[in-house]
């Protein structure tokens, strides 16, 4: 199917997008358990950004599997699919010039490596929320880990299912110890010069 198409290159380019907004555009991925904290964190960090005049646009998890990729499971293929999906969407977002805030828990290292290529390593920054698997079930915020431990949910990340943690991740969040404050603040620090 895709020797059939031809990249059509428009006059309008990233850069130009870049400069009539008054900053860089990336992606910032949040990657993690369930209920790390990644939709928290990456909710606060866009609302700071925007007060800020920065043009942003959050993709969730949850969000996502109700809408564009509601066709697929959590067996490990489909989970890649999901990864390789949002990450076009993310690259599109990045190109329009817009800070893309992405919450998944994207647990393949290989994975976040091909979104890394996808939308390009200047414009991927790596936010591994490492909160513990005990702190995670302990929030249990959506009821996941009961049911999986109860074996009504198959392929549950942390449980029955891997999770492969960054090795050299951009930003690392410690929530079993680290207030939110702090960890909003810690991004905010890391990303605020890449957006000059």
């Amino acid at each position: 199917m895709s020797l059939n198409t031809v990249r059509h290159d428009y006059k309008i380019t990233k850069a130009n997008r870049e400069e009539l907004r008054g900053h860089k555009s990336l992606l910032l991925w949040f990657t993690g358990l369930s209920g790390s904290g990644k939709s928290t964190l990456a909710n606060l960090v866009e609302t700071a950004l925007y007060k800020e005049g920065i043009s942003t646009f959050s993709l969730d998890g949850d969000n996502i599997r109700k809408g564009i990729n509601k066709d697929l499971s959590f067996a490990p293929n489909d989970r890649t699919e999901n990864i390789r999906r949002i990450a076009e969407i993310a690259n599109l977002m990045v190109d329009a010039g817009v800070v893309t805030l992405a919450a998944f828990v994207s647990p393949y290292i290989k994975d976040r490596e091909d979104i890394k290529t996808i939308v390009g390593a200047d414009n991927f920054i790596e936010i591994y929320v490492n909160t513990s698997l005990e702190e995670c079930e302990r929030r249990d915020v959506k009821g996941l880990y009961k049911k999986a431990r109860a074996g009504e949910i198959k392929n549950m990340t942390g449980i029955s299912a891997p999770y492969e943690a960054p090795i050299n991740p951009d930003v690392e969040i410690k929530t079993d110890d680290q207030s939110i404050e702090v960890s909003v603040q810690t991004i905010l620090d890391f990303i605020i010069q890449k957006l000059k």
